[in-house]
């Protein structure tokens, strides 16, 4: 029994480290106060890094701990390593734009962060619908803080508001359809849910209807359309190092959420699941593509930017084979550069309080800012999907993994929105290389944004060089499942 515990707790190490960093430090946060908020950052910062190194260590066999409620695989590890990566550098990139509005330090923000991240962890690693649900709302609650974190800001303390409302409704939803798969099959366990259909179990419509409410919650969590109100608005009134956040490691830990869910209990009903996706995946790169048109501020631009996305991921999702699901890990960890590089862009060119949000703040900005300029157009031509930029193998993999599972309509819809899109990157790209300067940046812009901006940037322009080692582990990852 010993030796059990102990195994147990060696694999659960890295959400361990993350779980004792984030209560030593709120402890410390409590005693010294917000302006040690770069401190205890950094200190956050070393907690991941520490995780990240047992998590890339651990070995990637697949084993299940804590009575069958939390599963390790190459898959779970994949994802792990990308959410740790985006929380770091979203930390990373706080304690840039917090020394240009110093009275905006919340000394609690990493430690939101430390604990959203430790329920990404275990959601990803969720081998349960009871497990899956909590470690969800351990991500949730912590996110709803975020959202709400300056509370004399009205905007915020609206975001706030507005995701925990929406969010709540979500998880009901999600906890009822959990409990409509138990009563029907007789557990939550997805092992066992796989055996049941596997030895031809007859499928009851409650297990059906729960499956399609829980896809409904995992729909919201993702922002996927029709599912996707609560994101412009959110987006929008969150401090934009929340919304940096917001962008990344949560996306990715319930996208990869997503196709665990699906992919392991519920592989053999893709017949009744299969659909759903298409249609969730569909509309949202149209909502996505067309949504932003209209957009003048960035940060619901970037809202309606990653709806388009995660349509784009679902494709691979709907596609249910092994290339799909390669895809779909190959553009998480695209979308992960671009993301974190554009917001990094755009804390520079919101580096004084009084800036605004609005896309022509960047108005003439090669003409003083010819670097960030620079660096602001290749993540935009990645994120437009355009050939050799690193947005462009994203989709090439999710939509060739639709056309290898027959769905042309869907990898149609995919290009045509991706056209669509490419109109709101290269208008910006326009202001700033074509539209007349306005007020100049300040010049001693935060090192901590320039190195982001600078390696999102690199990155994304020379991906093509050596995109290999990412998609040899994408595929090795997906297949746990296939």
């Amino acid at each position: 029994m010993a030796e059990f515990m102990v195994s147990d707790l060696l694999m659960l190490l890295p959400e361990i480290i993350i779980l004792c960093a984030a209560l030593f430090l709120l402890i410390g946060g409590a005693c010294a106060g917000d302006k040690f908020m770069p401190a205890i950052s950094k200190l956050a910062m070393l907690a991941m890094l520490a995780s990240l190194s047992f998590e890339i260590s651990i070995p990637h066999e697949t084993s299940i701990v804590l009575d069958g409620m939390f599963i390790s695989t190459g898959f779970t590890s994949f994802a792990k390593i990308l959410i740790l990566i985006g929380s770091f550098f979203s930390t990373f990139l706080a304690i840039g734009y917090y020394k240009n509005n110093p009275k905006y330090m919340v000394a609690e923000f990493p430690v939101l962060i430390l604990l959203a991240t430790a329920g990404m962890m275990f959601m990803v690693s969720s081998n349960d619908l009871l497990s899956l649900y909590m470690s969800l709302e351990l991500q949730s609650l912590a996110l709803y803080v975020l959202a709400g974190l300056h509370k004399n800001n009205i905007k915020s303390s609206e975001a706030g508001l507005k995701y925990f409302m929406l969010g709540a409704l979500a998880s009901g939803i999600m906890l009822y359809g959990a409990s409509l798969v138990y009563g029907f099959s007789g557990t939550t366990n997805f092992a066992k849910l796989a055996d049941l259909y596997t030895q031809g179990g007859v499928l009851p419509v409650g297990v059906l209807v729960g499956l399609v409410m829980v896809i409904i919650g995992l729909c919201f969590k993702v922002s996927a359309a029709p599912f996707h109100m609560w994101t412009p608005d959110v987006y929008e009134g969150a401090p934009v190092a929340v919304t940096g956040f917001f962008a990344v490691s949560p996306k990715i830990a319930a996208v990869c959420l997503f196709v665990s869910v699906l992919s392991y209990p519920f592989a053999l009903l893709a017949g009744q699941w299969q659909q759903v996706i298409i249609l969730v995946s569909a509309l949202s790169m149209i909502v996505g593509a067309f949504g932003a048109l209209r957009q003048s501020n960035i940060k619901r631009l970037m809202a309606y930017s990653s709806i388009g996305h995660v349509g784009y991921i679902l494709v691979g999702l709907a596609a249910a084979n092994s290339e799909g699901v390669r895809g779909i890990l190959i553009y998480i960890f695209i979308y992960m550069t671009m993301t974190i590089g554009m917001f990094a862009c755009i804390m520079m060119v919101k580096s004084k309080e009084e800036s605004s949000e609005d896309i022509y703040a960047f108005s003439g900005l090669a003409k003083t800012r010819p670097m960030l300029a620079m660096a602001i157009a290749i993540i935009l031509f990645s994120m437009a999907g355009i050939p050799p930029f690193a947005g462009f193998f994203g989709k090439f993999f999710v939509f060739m993994a639709a056309v290898k599972a027959g769905l042309y309509g869907l990898a149609v819809i995919g290009v045509l929105s991706s056209v669509v899109a490419a109109f709101y990157y290269l208008r910006i790209i326009k202001i700033m290389y074509f539209d007349e300067a306005g007020s100049p940046l300040e010049r001693d812009l935060a090192y901590e944004l320039k190195i982001v901006a600078v390696i999102s940037a690199v990155f994304n322009l020379l991906f093509f060089i050596s995109f290999t080692p990412v998609v040899n582990a994408a595929a090795k990852a997906a297949g746990v499942f296939f």
